[in-house]
């Protein structure tokens, strides 16, 4: 990254007044649209700036930058709004965060689409809510009305929130990380969430097929895996076997959220899979990101794809 390039922070983040009244991504460099900053980004936490880099700097770009931070401070809104200016070393060990300003709140509740979420800061990498996937939680928000849902690999249940909220009548989450799941479960309290209608799965899906089914038919399948988990899940060697249960899984109208945040991977990657492992499930649409994820290459951002089930005539 350069040093030069910092000042276009300055009038980019000076244009943003006020700040969000929901958490946002302020600025993302990691989509290649601005020269000298593409491992860079910089999140509004409501109330909280945490500025993260993902690859290792000279010192003299952390000088650099901190200089700026200082200007930033001086913004009306950033007086007004901003408690805290975290830096989070993404490229180094357990992702340490540096408080540049006020004080880290380690854990931190935000709104998003109206809805609350609990964050845990300087503990991981994650802090529990990705943000390029607003638009997707949006959409489950508004489309799980009577719905049966299972989530898979449903993290701190991000879509299982938005899916209750949404008036689904049930939602499955499964992922073998327990303490997300336990995180999950904290969301949907924030939210006065019932309960009852909320399962939380502490599993591998490879070895837990039965306990899926057993839950379902489902009329929406959210799949949103990571790229690689080491000894659990490889994109492009375990995506398949899943597609291939579907059959197995969805109700006679259902339908599939599939998800891939694999830069090397295009959407067709995931309509070529389905086509082959699960022909009976019919592209629909590309889910649109939310557009502060600018990217030079729209194919290397987040792909949400949705799929129905073809329902052919009878007789």
């Amino acid at each position: 990254m350069q040093s030069s390039a910092l000042s276009f922070l300055d009038s980019h983040l000076a244009n943003i007044t006020p700040l969000p009244n929901e958490i946002r991504r302020l600025f993302h460099g990691r989509g290649r649209a601005f020269e000298g900053l593409e491992q860079l980004t910089i999140d509004w936490l409501d109330g909280q700036i945490l500025i993260s880099i993902f690859k290792e700097v000279d010192n003299a770009f952390i000088a650099e930058l901190k200089i700026h931070v200082t200007e930033w401070l001086k913004l009306q809104a950033w007086q007004s709004q901003v408690r805290s200016v975290l830096l989070q070393h993404r490229y180094q060990l357990n992702s340490p965060i540096e408080v540049l300003f006020g004080e880290l709140k380690q854990q931190q509740e935000v709104i998003e689409n109206t809805l609350k979420f609990r964050l845990d800061l300087g503990q991981k990498q994650n802090n529990g809510l990705f943000l390029d996937m607003r638009y997707g939680r949006k959409w489950v928000l508004e489309n799980s009305q009577n719905k049966r849902v299972l989530n898979l690999f449903a993290y701190t249940c991000g879509f299982s929130v938005a899916a209750i909220a949404g008036g689904a009548s049930s939602v499955v989450n499964l992922d073998m990380a327990k303490a997300a799941l336990a995180k999950g479960r904290v969301n949907h309290q924030l939210n006065g969430h019932d309960l009852s209608q909320v399962s939380f799965l502490g599993h591998d899906l490879f070895k837990s097929w039965g306990k899926v089914k057993k839950y379902g038919p489902y009329d929406l399948i959210i799949i949103d895996p990571p790229s690689f988990q080491k000894g659990s899940f490889a994109l492009t060697k375990d995506y398949k076997k899943i597609l291939r249960r579907l059959h197995e899984l969805l109700s006679d109208n259902g339908q599939v959220l599939a998800c891939v945040n694999d830069p090397d991977l295009t959407s067709q990657f995931l309509i070529d899979e389905m086509a082959e492992h699960a022909p009976q499930m019919i592209y629909q649409e590309r889910l649109e990101n939310p557009p502060e994820f600018v990217d030079s290459n729209p194919e290397a951002s987040l792909k949400s794809l949705l799929f129905s089930i073809e329902n052919k005539p009878k007789g």
